[in-house]
């Protein structure tokens, strides 16, 4: 599907960073309006690029769409091949999961001195938006809903997260390792095009 309603984007973009300027004191306050825009993003698939819904046939991909120039905020589209999956890992901001095409399971974990311990398993359908707190536990592992076809999911972070170091965690042991994520392409939306 290509692009047709980049204005979409821009307008998500534009009322992000309206949002970021006026309530970045108040992280309740800007997940509240952060999780209006992107449910607004969401509710039509009639806007991302088919660069950014490209899958790969081992790894899922995270597209970056959009990073605030003061790295505030990121917006990043992740491409779920059939059945595949990321580790166990955190991310050290805030987040908001939207899911715009097919499924996926997000599998919360907690962290018990060393060892993780499974939490809920939510199942996030289009329109579905699921938010990661560092304060309230951030630590999941996702997967495509589905063996046959492709998933794609929002992101929406409170920095660059393509550049924030991260953990992953051993499913067994707990033990962690640092990551960076960065991205899976180097070009961005041409807003303006």
């Amino acid at each position: 599907m290509a692009p047709q309603n980049l204005g979409r984007l821009r307008s998500f973009i534009i009322g992000m960073t309206g949002a970021v300027d006026r309530l970045a004191d108040d992280e309740e306050a800007l997940i509240d309006a952060a999780r209006g825009h992107l449910a607004a993003l969401i509710s039509e698939d009639d806007w991302l690029g088919d660069a950014f819904a490209k899958p790969h046939p081992k790894y899922y991909q995270q597209y970056l769409l959009h990073c605030d120039p003061l790295e505030r905020f990121s917006l990043v589209s992740f491409v779920w091949g059939p059945g595949q999956r990321t580790p166990i890992h955190d991310h050290g901001v805030w987040g908001l999961v939207g899911m715009l095409r097919g499924a996926e399971f997000s599998q919360a974990y907690s962290q018990r001195g060393q060892a993780l311990e499974k939490g809920e398993r939510r199942r996030l359908e289009p329109g579905d938006i699921e938010i990661l707190r560092p304060s309230l536990g951030d630590i999941h592992a996702v997967s495509n809903a589905y063996e046959d076809r492709v998933s794609i999911s929002i992101h929406l972070y409170g920095a660059n997260i393509g550049a924030v170091r991260r953990r992953v965690f051993d499913p067994q042991t707990g033990a962690e390792k640092p990551f960076v994520s960065g991205y899976a392409s180097n070009v961005v939306p041409n807003l303006w095009g």
